[in-house]
């Protein structure tokens, strides 16, 4: 059932609180009762639910009394559940949480015994909840699997902000990924939080409403993956509790560094389709020179240097929101030889040859995928195919 009129309540750590201070907060015999008349109160307006956002600032409780900590916020939840039920029995239960089961766990969540209590109607896992970036690489599958012959929904999150040096808010083609993504790992639903940053909402913005619902619409569509770096606001953009970004990352030499994420595409079956115009997979490294031998590859196949193409960011006078260090780029056309099957996609970098006294250390800083496809077989990209040399549109 789609729930559309949800009041929401916040339950968050504050700004300024000592965790000790926070803790006592969260086990107060009066702050508890108070929520719960606040729940029993929504009796008086036409909802459908009630939402507990409980994934800002996840520090309930002391570190050391985690575990009696679960059971206070367990006991938190079923008294919501009972008032809930009171005020109206049709009325559902939402509760958004770190989008990791061992996260939520670290920040004194009990998800797991919530769901096989049937406590929750639906479960929103949400990545990057603190900085709201977009995340292309969340698994939720941990929440698919426990509510599993349950009566309990699991939606993913799919969040707007990318925040890069040339996106602020992600384009339908970032958006198809991450909603695409969560769909192969069968949710039930997708919760669009913080898309606000796109006012005012022009055409492209209910192109990715209408789109997003329908993973089979989107298949043979433009997406473009990336492993979460930092970002322009973001030094070190928070995620789960316990999970730590990939990006960026030191290469040292002779030491292969590994890097994953995870795509929907089926390659195959648009290749056999003749839907598929590119593959592209991009890397961005800083401080590289010329001398330096670096190698790549997908899925443990080496990538060919006769397919890449480099750009040189060593300096740049402008950008279009603002600039990152001293950078090249790396960007393959992989051949279908190397088109990789959808699911978890794995590359290394290796640095196999650099000068001693060269200072500073390089680094991985972006790691970006994206396929492109046609409008249908034989046919052209869009109105403007650049295979088609420059166009002039104009009256016959």
């Amino acid at each position: 059932r789609l729930i559309g009129r949800v009041l929401r309540f916040k339950l968050t750590a504050t700004a300024g609180v000592s965790r000790a201070e926070t803790d006592a907060m969260t086990r107060s015999e009066s702050v508890r009762p108070a929520t719960i008349g606040i729940i029993g109160g929504t009796g008086l307006y036409d909802i459908d639910g009630f939402e507990l956002q409980l994934n800002y600032f996840c520090q309930y409780f002391d570190p050391t009394e985690l575990e009696a900590g679960r059971l206070v916020m367990t006991e938190w939840i079923r008294q919501v559940r009972t008032s809930l039920t009171r005020s109206g029995a049709d009325r559902h239960l939402v509760v958004r949480v770190p989008g990791d089961l061992e996260a939520c766990h670290a920040a004194g969540l009990d998800v797991r015994a919530w769901i096989d209590e049937s406590l929750v109607d639906v479960v929103v896992a949400q990545t990057f909840g603190g900085p709201e970036l977009i995340d292309v690489n969340a698994d939720v599958s941990g929440f698919v699997e426990a509510a599993s012959g349950r009566d309990v929904k699991v939606m993913g999150c799919v969040q707007s902000l990318v925040d890069s040096d040339r996106q602020y808010q992600g384009p339908i083609e970032t958006i198809r990924a991450a909603a695409c993504n969560l769909w192969s790992q069968g949710v039930d639903g997708l919760y669009l939080a913080h898309w606000f940053g796109n006012w005012p909402y022009e055409a492209d913005f209910y192109e990715k409403l209408r789109e997003i619902v329908d993973p089979e619409v989107m298949a043979p569509k433009d997406k473009q993956y990336y492993v979460p770096t930092t970002t322009g606001r973001f030094a070190n953009p928070d995620s789960d509790i316990g999970k730590a970004l990939q990006l960026p990352a030191e290469l040292a030499l002779d030491e292969p560094f590994e890097a994953q994420w995870r795509t929907s595409d089926d390659l195959p079956r648009w290749r056999e389709a003749g839907r598929v115009h590119q593959v592209l997979l991009r890397f961005r490294l800083e401080s590289v020179t010329e001398d330096d031998i670096i190698s790549f590859a997908l899925n443990g196949r080496d990538l060919a240097m006769e397919h890449v193409r480099r750009i040189d960011e060593t300096y740049r006078m402008r950008a279009p929101r603002y600039r990152v260090g001293a950078c090249y780029w790396f960007i393959f056309h992989l051949p279908p030889k190397n088109w990789p099957s959808a699911g978890i996609q794995r590359v290394t970098i290796t640095l196999e040859r650099r000068a001693a006294d060269v200072e500073p250390a390089m680094s991985v800083r972006d790691i970006e995928f994206e396929v492109r496809y046609l409008m249908g077989k034989a046919h052209r990209r869009d109105n403007n195919d650049a295979d088609l040399g420059q166009v002039n549109w104009g009256n016959l």
